[in-house]
């Protein structure tokens, strides 16, 4: 059920905030300004030092309130320990099965990046939910467009590229969700919190505006 509860945040919400810190303290400071402004799905990297320290506080502070993940996960030693810290979903910059395996022992949802046809379908046989295109700048929303032609079923979720002014095509052309780093968190390099707070609510509302304006044309 938590898993249910988990990717149905995703994708109502339609943003996933990507942060990438220096110190654990960082990132907490970033995902609590991401929070203020509504945008309640975090993924800190493990790029970030001891990232499992800032996944284990944040599910202290917010558990029940946001949805808290785990990025940049290359293995599945990496992913357990997400997991024991409290992760609630795992995002990889690739696909990796024993990695899939791990999260599905735990009932995570797993997000790995996939670039052809052929790991998507593996990914999908291992019982992933969502895809992640990275770099989603290197393809475009147009790519996500022909993948859905043969495969209409895959959940895409882009990173990399992705801002407001482009949003509105990916989800078009059928992302479930967006991922959004630098676009977003690059204040915070300047102590600016509160501008990722105000970015972080604009995202939030941009997606909404989206989903009111594909539901009248629907009508």
């Amino acid at each position: 059920m938590k898993k249910i509860k988990v990717l149905h945040n995703i994708s109502s919400v339609g943003v996933v905030a990507v942060i990438r810190a220096d110190t654990p303290e960082a990132a907490v400071k970033m995902s609590e300004a991401c929070i203020a402004g509504g945008l309640n799905n975090i993924e800190v990297t493990f790029t970030t030092p001891h990232a499992d320290q800032a996944i284990a506080e944040l599910v202290s502070k917010f558990g029940g309130q946001a949805v808290i993940g785990a990025g940049t996960v290359l293995d599945p030693l990496t992913a357990r320990i997400a997991i024991l810290a409290g992760a609630e979903f795992i995002v990889s910059p690739s696909f990796e099965e024993e990695t899939a395996k791990m999260c599905n022992l735990y009932s995570i949802p797993y997000m790995p990046g996939c670039m052809t046809l052929s790991e998507m379908k593996e990914a999908l046989k291992l019982g992933v939910d969502v895809l992640k295109l990275f770099p989603g700048s290197a393809f475009g929303p147009d790519f996500v467009k022909a993948v859905k032609g043969p495969m209409p079923h895959v959940n895409i979720m882009p990173t990399g590229g992705v801002d407001l002014d482009n949003m509105e095509q990916w989800i078009a052309n059928g992302c479930i969700a967006v991922g959004i780093g630098g676009n977003l968190t690059a204040p915070a390099k300047d102590g600016r919190y509160d501008l990722v707070t105000k970015l972080a609510d604009q995202y939030v509302t941009k997606f909404r505006e989206i989903q009111r304006s594909s539901e009248k044309i629907k009508i």
